[in-house]
C-alpha cells in the first residue's frame, strides 16, 4: 500500500469522486484559484473547470444553503467550510434543515450533502480559531457525523459520505493533514457508523477518534515498554455510534479511558461513558477515566495551548490510573 499523508488522501478521494460522478462539485472559500485553505483542491479548478469547483464570497450560510439547494435537486455537492469555527454561522442550515429535510417531507426528499471542514487547536490561531466542538453537531439526529484519525480512513470514509443519500458532517484536524499513513491502492470506501479496532492488548481500553487517535498510539507505544497493553477502539463517526467494539472490548479489560480533544462537559467522553455504563456496569473494574481539553478559551500562547490540550503524557496518566 500506499504511504501518503492525510491531506493527500482527502484530495484523492475528492478527486476520484469527481471523476466517477459528474453529479460531484464542490464549493467553498479559495477551493478554486486558491486551492483550498489547506491545499486540499490544488489543481481542481484546472482540470474540472468553474462549473464543478466555485469560489464563494466569505458567507457560510451562503455555502450550505446552496449546498442542500443543489442536493435536494440531485446533484452532490460538498460544501467546504474553512474551519469548524465558521460554521456556527451556517448553524441553521447544517443542524435546522439538511438533516430534517427527509423526515419533514416524508421521505420525498434526499440531501446527499457532505460538508467538509477543519477543527482542534495546536495552532496558535486563538480562542475562537482552534475549537473541538464535534459534539454540538452530533447532538441532531439526521445529520451523520464522521471524523477520521489516518490517512486510509479519511479516504474511505469521504467517498462514502460523498455517495450517502444523508447530510454528512466531514470534521478533519487542521493539525494532521501532513499525517502519513498507509492507503490501500484503487477505489475503497470506509463504511459510515462502524467503529474500528486499532490496536489490540488486554489492559486497558482506550476509545477515542480523530487525532485522540495519535495521542492513544503514541501512548500505547510508552505504556507497552512497561508491559501495559492497551487496546485502541477508534469510533471513526460520532453520529451513528457504534459502540460494538468498544463494549466488546470493555468487557475483556474492564477497564476504560476516553480521549478526545473537545471540552469534556457534554462531549463525546461523557457519550461514551454513559453507554458503556449503561451496556456493561457489572463488568467495570475501575471508574471510566476521561481525557480531554481543559475547560477554558484555547489560549493563543504557544506553551499555554499546548498545557490546555491533551498530552500523550495525559494519556499515559490516566491508564496508570484506572489500573
Amino acid at each position: 500500500m500506499a504511504i501518503i499523508t492525510m491531506r493527500q488522501a482527502i484530495s484523492d478521494a475528492l478527486w476520484e469522486e469527481m471523476e466517477r460522478d459528474p453529479k460531484v462539485f464542490i464549493l467553498g472559500e479559495e477551493v478554486g484559484v486558491w486551492g483550498g485553505t489547506y491545499a486540499v483542491t490544488k489543481g481542481f479548478l484546472d482540470h474540472f473547470g468553474e462549473k464543478r469547483v466555485r469560489d464563494t464570497p466569505i458567507a457560510e450560510s451562503a455555502i450550505v444553503g446552496a449546498g442542500i439547494g443543489a442536493a435536494m435537486v440531485g446533484l452532490r455537492p460538498v460544501s467546504e467550510i474553512m474551519t469548524i469555527n465558521f460554521a456556527f454561522v451556517a448553524m441553521d442550515y447544517i443542524v435546522n434543515e439538511a438533516p430534517k429535510m427527509h423526515t419533514m417531507f416524508g421521505g420525498q426528499m434526499k440531501v446527499p450533502l457532505v460538508i467538509r471542514t477543519a477543527g482542534g487547536g495546536g495552532r496558535q490561531l486563538g480562542a475562537t480559531h482552534s475549537q473541538t466542538p464535534d459534539a454540538i453537531f452530533a447532538h441532531f439526529p439526521g445529520l451523520k457525523v464522521v471524523s477520521p484519525g489516518t490517512p486510509e480512513d479519511a479516504k474511505g470514509l469521504l467517498k462514502a459520505a460523498i455517495r450517502d443519500d444523508d447530510p454528512v458532517l466531514f470534521i478533519e484536524h487542521a493539525a494532521m493533514y501532513q499525517v502519513r499513513g498507509e492507503v490501500p491502492e484503487g477505489d475503497y470506501t470506509t463504511p459510515i457508523g462502524v467503529s474500528k479496532v486499532q490496536r489490540e492488548g488486554d489492559a486497558v481500553t482506550i476509545v477515542t477518534y480523530c487525532k485522540g487517535l495519535q495521542l492513544s498510539m503514541a501512548a500505547a507505544d510508552q505504556l507497552s515498554q512497561e508491559g501495559i497493553e492497551v487496546e485502541i477502539v477508534d469510533l471513526r463517526s460520532l453520529r451513528p455510534l457504534d459502540m460494538g467494539p468498544a463494549l466488546a472490548s470493555f468487557k475483556k479489560t474492564n477497564r476504560a479511558v476516553i480521549v478526545e480533544e473537545g471540552w469534556p462537559s457534554y462531549g463525546v467522553g461523557a457519550e461514551v461513558a454513559t453507554r458503556l455504563y449503561e451496556a456493561a456496569f457489572d463488568y467495570a473494574d475501575a471508574p471510566v477515566k476521561r481525557v480531554a481539553q481543559k475547560e477554558v478559551p484555547l489560549p493563543y500562547n504557544a506553551a499555554l495551548e499546548q498545557f490546555a490540550l491533551p498530552q500523550v503524557a495525559d494519556v499515559v496518566a490516566a491508564v496508570k490510573e484506572v489500573l
